[in-house]
């Protein structure tokens, strides 16, 4: 998986409605007819703003994990990565976006992709390894609609 970076621009505030309530993916509830309170995108989603940034993802091997072509990341370089962890990582010259997995041997560490179409990434001490940040949101778009006319 490839990636597309995007600086964070938190210079501006963007607050939007908010269902004073959460809504259910269950049975439906009563509707609620107004919105009691707002949410900052920017602050709901940016711990760090100095170490925060973007970027879109490109490519399938991400997919198992819920990661697909063309979600907007959300990645924080200010986190300390843990085993487990989807993380951007600058392994011998390229990006890529991998769950890292630590080798119970302790000679290396394993980038691992979300779909078995691709093989884990083995990392050893003779790599150009860097992990730049750790995901922290994956942003999905979910209005898909058909180009084709209606009959």
């Amino acid at each position: 998986m490839k990636l597309i970076f995007y600086s964070a621009d938190l210079s501006t505030e963007l607050d939007l409605p908010m269902a004073g309530e959460r809504i259910r993916a269950g049975f439906p509830s009563p509707a609620q007819d107004y919105m009691t309170d707002t949410i900052d995108l920017n602050k709901e989603l940016v711990s760090h703003p100095a170490t925060t940034f973007y970027a879109r993802a490109v490519g399938n091997s991400m997919t198992g994990f819920g990661i697909s072509d063309g979600d907007l990341l959300v990645i924080d370089k200010g986190i300390e990565p843990m085993d487990g962890d989807i993380v951007v990582a600058f392994t011998d010259g390229e990006f890529t976006l991998k769950r890292i997995e630590k080798d119970e041997s302790g000679c290396c560490l394993w980038l691992v992709p979300g779909n078995d179409d691709y093989p884990p990434i083995k990392i050893t001490e003779e790599n150009d390894f860097l992990i730049w940040g750790v995901l922290t949101y994956n942003i999905k778009k979910q209005l898909v609609r058909s180009k084709r006319k209606r009959e």
